[in-house]
């Protein structure tokens, strides 16, 4: 006999708490555009999974150095404030797996742009880490 696992995890405060904080602290290095420090965070190879503008979904697996070199040219260099403003929705699949939906509009130098994208983020040794990230638009540079 097979014995399935458990679904329908239901999140605790801390690790609804955990992840908020693991947020705030990415979306603070994200404004500095310390994306050295912001690779910390990730796990690698990295998955990206987006579309392309022939409507196809694309995937890929980034290095360290590639998401480095993207982010950075992605972010531009410079002193233009960088803000981000982004609610969250969480699911939570287990205390160490959750897919996160975020709606957000970030400002760069006045300007605003709405994104819409999903991270797939897991937890290593207490520690939250992302290792897919998921938006539509990308695909052709991928």
């Amino acid at each position: 006999m097979t014995v399935l696992p458990e679904t329908g995890y239901v999140a605790t405060d801390e690790d609804r708490a955990s992840l908020e904080a693991w947020f705030a602290e990415y979306d603070a290095r994200s404004a500095k555009r310390e994306v050295e420090r912001m690779a910390e965070m990730a796990v690698f190879p990295l998955n990206l999974i987006s579309d392309d503008s022939a409507g196809n979904g694309r995937a890929a697996q980034w290095s360290r150095e590639q998401f480095v070199a993207t982010m950075t040219q992605v972010m531009g260099e410079g002193d233009e404030e960088l803000a981000f403003e982004s609610t969250r929705t969480p699911v939570f699949l287990s205390p160490a797996m959750a897919v996160v939906f975020t709606d957000s509009v970030m400002t760069l130098g006045g300007e605003t742009q709405r994104l819409r994208y999903a991270d797939i983020l897991i937890r290593r040794e207490g520690a939250w880490a992302f290792q897919t990230m998921i938006q539509g638009g990308w695909g052709d540079n991928l």
